[in-house]
């Protein structure tokens, strides 16, 4: 007789991914300076990041797919074995071309983890008590992003930075031993039917040149390089199209997108995501450049953000099972639109104790927003297309956050180049990288801070304003929609 799946060592095991995944970010970015300073590199340091995302983003799709075709157990196997391999090769790295390499392997693995840990929390749990897993699987975020800076600081300052990839290596080898213990998944009626190839190869070469564009969009602007690149990802989509058309066995069913609610939930959390990174990357900078505090208080008030989430998803938990879903995600976002309003409308001498209250906000309203999107769109497919819709859900988000970076990115250089040729303060190029790091701030005439303060004031302004719009947008995408115990009737 078959071993039954052991739901709380395997909820550990989901939580552990999670967690790993999590800190990846923020331990990495505590250590970066000393990495740059052993490898060198530091116009190119940026890749380390991005090409993690990158490949994490460009195989999402293709492990989902799998994980509903041939399990999920050996597909998130798989995907931490990378992750460990990958972060073994980081800490081994001797050059900075060879650590962005070993990051692009690292993120091939991250790729499976993330949303094949979620959708086994959807095979084990029934959607009532769905989102409160899911709240406390999210408070790995928020546990990382106050303990990773603290433990990338400590290791590098102990014993070296190599130790912030390699320790991954025993903890992701118990992490596989878990799973392949613990988790017995029912046998999967497998079809003969062919691998899609040629859509997963165009999905790939779609995210690869959309999500590239605009992350060198947000650095160089629109080149004919980065122009070119958008203008291929948007063929290579078309062809996309056409090449699940004609699949047997489809990559991602184009049915999905027939249903109101998968498309609506998906897009919400997309535009959600991108008004996070509004939060997250311009609400340090107001605090650095504009109140002239240092990099720790920056990262501090976006602390309540992560921590609160939980709250947000326990809260969504509750009221989905006493109201339709289109209302619990209404409530989220009009939580979520408070807070960025009241940021919008932060005067140019604002305490900076009053971000922590804004961050509390923005955080409650994410987490319901984000917890009920998941739910909804695990909850709005049949079950053997749950891997597919999960991966989904979890790209919809990663696309939302680059897009939109860059975008903000473009937004700000406008309006504080802008606003520099109009008042001719100063000819120095550099003056506003100067002015958002505390240190070197220092250096500016003291006749100039407060002047190109309200300037970089302005700038923080036209992005926040963006970010609320796209909030607001999605708070209008709900009403296009009536969902009531989980079917969608369109309005």
């Amino acid at each position: 007789m078959k071993k039954e799946t052991n739901v709380t060592l395997v909820t550990i095991g989901v939580f552990i991914a999670t967690f790993m995944t999590a800190i990846e970010g923020t331990i990495v970015t505590t250590a970066m300076p000393t990495i740059v300073g052993s490898l060198h590199g530091m116009e190119i340091m940026n890749w380390v990041f991005s090409i993690y995302l990158l490949t994490n983003a460009m195989l999402t799709p293709i492990y989902g797919k799998l994980a509903d075709k041939i399990g999920r157990k050996p597909i998130f196997i798989f995907g931490t074995l990378l992750f460990i391999i990958g972060s073994l090769f980081c800490g081994l790295s001797q050059t900075m071309i060879g650590l962005i390499a070993a990051r692009a392997l690292q993120g091939m693995g991250a790729g499976a983890m993330m949303p094949v840990a979620l959708t086994i929390i959807g095979d084990l749990y029934s959607i009532e008590k769905r989102a409160k897993v899911l709240g406390l699987n999210s408070s790995a975020w928020g546990i990382a992003s106050v303990f990773g800076p603290l433990a990338g600081g400590f290791i590098v300052d102990t014993i070296s930075w190599h130790w912030i990839f390699f320790i991954n290596v025993p903890i992701g080898i118990g992490l596989m031993i878990l799973i392949w213990v613990y988790l017995n998944e029912p046998a999967i009626e497998r079809e003969a039917k062919p691998m899609d190839v040629l859509g997963s190869l165009s999905l790939m070469a779609t995210l690869v040149t959309l999500l590239l564009g605009f992350q060198l969009l947000g650095d160089q602007g629109f080149t004919t390089f980065v122009i070119s690149l958008l203008i291929v990802s948007v063929l290579l989509f078309f062809f996309f199209i056409w090449a699940e058309k004609r699949a047997k066995d489809p990559v991602i069913m184009l049915e999905l997108f027939k249903n109101p609610l998968f498309v609506i939930v998906n897009l919400a959390a997309a535009l959600a995501s991108g008004f996070l990174m509004g939060i997250d990357v311009y609400i340090p900078m107001w605090m650095q450049g504009v109140l002239g505090l240092n990099a720790a208080i920056g990262g501090l008030v976006l602390a309540p953000l992560s921590l609160v989430w939980m709250v947000g998803s326990f809260l969504a938990s509750r009221w989905m099972s006493q109201m339709s879903t289109h209302w619990v995600l209404r409530i989220g976002l009009l939580i979520t639109t408070v807070g960025g309003t009241w940021l919008y409308l932060m005067p140019f001498e604002s305490n900076f104790l009053w971000f922590f209250a804004i961050s509390t906000i923005i955080g409650v309203g994410l987490g319901i927003t984000m917890t009920t999107s998941t739910v909804s769109a695990q909850n709005s497919v049949p079950h053997e297309q749950l891997g597919v819709a999960t991966s989904f859900n979890t790209l919809v988000r990663t696309i939302g956050q680059t897009v939109m970076v860059a975008v903000f990115g473009l937004l700000m250089n406008a309006v504080t180049q802008r606003e520099l040729a109009a008042k001719q303060l100063t000819e120095d190029a550099d003056i506003m990288n100067k002015l958002v790091n505390p240190q070197t701030a220092k250096q500016i005439d003291a006749t100039l801070l407060v002047p190109l303060r309200e300037i970089l004031y302005d700038g923080l302004h036209s992005v926040y304003f963006a970010g609320l719009l796209l909030v607001v947008l999605a708070l209008a995408l709900t009403f296009f929609v009536r969902i009531k115990s989980g079917r969608i009737i369109e309005s």
